[in-house]
């Protein structure tokens, strides 16, 4: 029996879909009823409905050790995908919570109940930071603890070293890194977000770069590292590294809209997200753009994919084609 934590996200719900195509007995967690109509809706968006109702569903949360006691019975591998995702400064301590100490309590458990082996996926912005003579990065970039990081960022390291610890314990696990995802049906989280405002006309771009990859591919990869017997190792999972500028240009063209013409400068968007702390500050709302999301806009990191392509002999789905063939995005 497997067992899937964050079912109703964008990765969970794509992997629940990819395991019980091939014939796996799985249970997924879930926090509350509606929750899973996501799930149901992203099944049916691929006419797979009826391979729905094959998903055992529990109730459950990755920070409540009762339900996780019960979740666990007869489990015997892992796919670790809840998480928090914000850039909120106000939700830091619930970022540590749900991505620490939940990550936490699902080590424990695999120690405790004799999971044959857990794949965690953790994020690009948990890796390490390049020096002076160094330009991209990789599995081995040092994390340097004096360098500014995001608190998600903090979160998911921190998460990280739980795993690290599970490994020590004797927790066969495996870590992926994935860079921005993009996948159908879940607009209203991750690069979701992203794509609903260019949809929804926003005008401006950024020339910032990041790493991207295919929802389809993160779940091929992880299905492929936990069947194998790999171990102790983690895997940064990217197609390619664009600009933001091309990536909004491709979800425009795809959808056939105007794309962002207004180019945001760094020093425009210092602008902006300090305006946006004074408002959200005055009026108490939460933020719209904080610091860390400007700083990204603009920030040109690029990710190396050649250790997971030599691992699974791995050909990734070019970011813009994939865009183009998924319009509904």
């Amino acid at each position: 029996m497997i067992l899937v934590t964050g079912g109703t996200g964008l990765v969970g719900a794509h992997l629940l879909l990819h395991l019980i195509e091939n014939g796996e007995s799985v249970r997924a967690i879930y926090r509350n009823i509606d929750s899973i109509q996501k799930t149901k809706s992203l099944f049916s968006q691929y006419n797979k409905e009826p391979l729905f109702n094959k998903i055992e569903w529990m109730k459950g949360d990755i920070i409540d050790v009762p339900s996780l006691e019960i979740a666990f019975e007869k489990i015997e591998y892992v796919y670790h995908c809840a998480a928090l995702i914000s850039f909120e400064p106000n939700d830091e301590d619930l970022l540590r919570k749900i991505n620490i100490e939940g990550t936490a309590n699902i080590v424990n458990f695999c120690i405790a109940k004799n999971v044959q082996k857990l794949c965690f996926v953790s994020s690009i912005a948990a890796l390490g930071d390049l020096k002076e003579n160094e330009k991209i990065i990789t599995e081995d970039t040092e994390w340097n603890p004096e360098k500014p990081h995001s608190d998600y960022a903090i979160s998911k390291y921190g998460a990280e070293m739980e795993i690290w610890r599970g490994q020590q314990e004797g927790v066969n696990a495996v870590i992926v890194n994935p860079g921005m995802i993009i996948g159908p049906g879940f607009l209203d989280q991750g690069s979701g977000k992203l794509i609903k405002n260019v949809q929804n006309g926003m005008p401006f771009y950024t020339t910032g770069t990041t790493g991207y990859i295919a929802v389809t591919d993160v779940v091929k990869v992880m299905v492929g590292l936990i069947n194998r017997e790999t171990k102790n190792e983690r895997y940064i999972l990217i197609s390619e590294n664009i600009v933001y500028r091309d990536f909004f240009n491709s979800i425009a063209m795809a959808k056939k809209i105007k794309k962002p013409s207004i180019y945001l400068s760094p020093l425009m968007m210092k602008i902006l997200w300090r305006m946006d702390w004074v408002i959200s500050t005055l009026f108490r709302k939460r933020r719209f753009l904080v610091r860390a999301s400007a700083k990204a806009s603009y920030s040109k990191k690029l990710y190396s994919n050649e250790k997971i392509k030599n691992a699974l002999n791995m050909e990734f789905l070019d970011i813009h084609q994939y865009i183009m063939a998924n319009a509904n995005l």
